[in-house]
């Protein structure tokens, strides 16, 4: 386990005044980095190699992942948002990836510290790159603890994001079909 981050964890939690002498708390350094290390494993890896070998589909349509759920960190204040990502894209001459791809391509984004709509946009060129997709749609819905637990106190606040790439982008027609495939009205 990283020793430098234990310690300053150590320290950070006695700076604001937390007895780790206290029952419980003794271990409290360790377990959080130990977390943190996890949270924050998607940091410096690649997303290219999640998708493996592409599939012929002999399909020209929009191909569909929905609610996809996450969990990251805000990285203004380190706390938690978490919620949901579905992601419509035009294969380039019917090659697709498995959908289980999706979901770690979308883990990987998400343990970074990240702002939502960044990640939003992450995950977009995620899949257009990684499938040479002619077009893409990310839809994200999330709950942002930073907006719950301080400030105004925003429970069950929602924040909605979208990206959009290719096609997808510049076809009207293709966009509201997207959109209506991944359980949305782009007009609302």
């Amino acid at each position: 386990m990283n020793q430098k981050a234990i310690k300053a964890m150590q320290e950070f939690l006695e700076a604001i005044g937390i007895d780790l002498q206290a029952a419980g708390m003794e271990k409290t350094p360790a377990r959080v980095t130990e977390m943190y290390a996890g949270l924050f494993d998607g940091y410096g890896t690649d997303t290219d190699k999640v998708w493996g070998e592409l599939f012929s589909a002999e399909n020209d349509g929009i191909v569909a992942v929905r609610d996809i759920p996450f969990y990251s960190m805000c990285e203004h204040h380190l706390v938690p948002f978490f919620g949901r990502v579905s992601i419509a894209y035009k294969p380039h001459d019917g090659m697709i990836a498995g959908f289980s791809k999706f979901t770690k391509m979308v883990e990987i984004i998400s343990h970074r510290p990240q702002l939502q709509e960044r990640m939003t946009e992450e995950i977009a060129q995620a899949v257009e790159k990684g499938l040479a997709a002619e077009g893409v749609l990310v839809i994200m819905e999330a709950q942002q603890l930073c907006m719950m637990m301080r400030g105004d106190m925003a429970n069950g606040t929602r924040t909605i994001t979208s990206a959009s790439r290719g096609c997808l982008r510049k076809d009207s027609h293709m966009y509201q079909q997207a959109w209506n495939m991944l359980g949305w009205n782009s007009n609302e």
